[in-house]
């Protein structure tokens, strides 16, 4: 009887560690309402590595590969080819994912959305707008 009592604390106490071990382990694949996410993700939100605030909850779809990533570093580091910008021209695109209700918007709609989704309100960081140069045909680029 003390032997099935020690297996059955050992097995507890193992199952318990691995448990706890598992709620950190980074997200490997984001989806948001069937679409997926790639690069770095760490959260189904579409926060990643390199910009994880509460505010970072948008995925752009890259024109080159027409994949969504959270970010220019995500698929830097990640995809087997350079990025290509969206032509103004394409700006009715659906190419920004909303991390919080999974609305895709053009890229219009997202330059005009005052920082906010125009779905379920919720708010985007503003500062992405210094990064426009990098997803987007701008008019003259901006310095980092």
């Amino acid at each position: 009887m003390r032997k099935i009592l020690l297996f059955f604390l050992l097995f507890t106490l193992i199952a318990s560690a691995k448990a706890q071990t598992n709620l950190a382990l980074p997200v490997v694949k984001s989806s948001i309402k069937g679409i997926n996410v790639y690069g770095k993700p760490i959260d189904n939100q579409t926060r990643c590595q390199h910009w994880h605030s509460e505010l970072d909850i948008i995925a752009i779809k890259f024109k080159c590969c027409d994949k969504y990533y959270p970010c220019y570093s995500c698929h830097e580091e990640t995809a087997d080819h350079e990025p290509q910008v969206w032509p103004k021209s394409e700006f009715d695109s659906k190419a920004i994912l909303c991390g919080v209700c999974g609305t895709e918007l053009s890229i219009t709609d997202y330059q005009s959305s005052n920082n906010s989704c125009p779905n379920c309100k919720a708010a985007f960081n503003p500062g992405c707008s210094n990064h426009y140069h990098l997803y987007f045909e701008t008019d003259k680029k901006k310095v980092e």
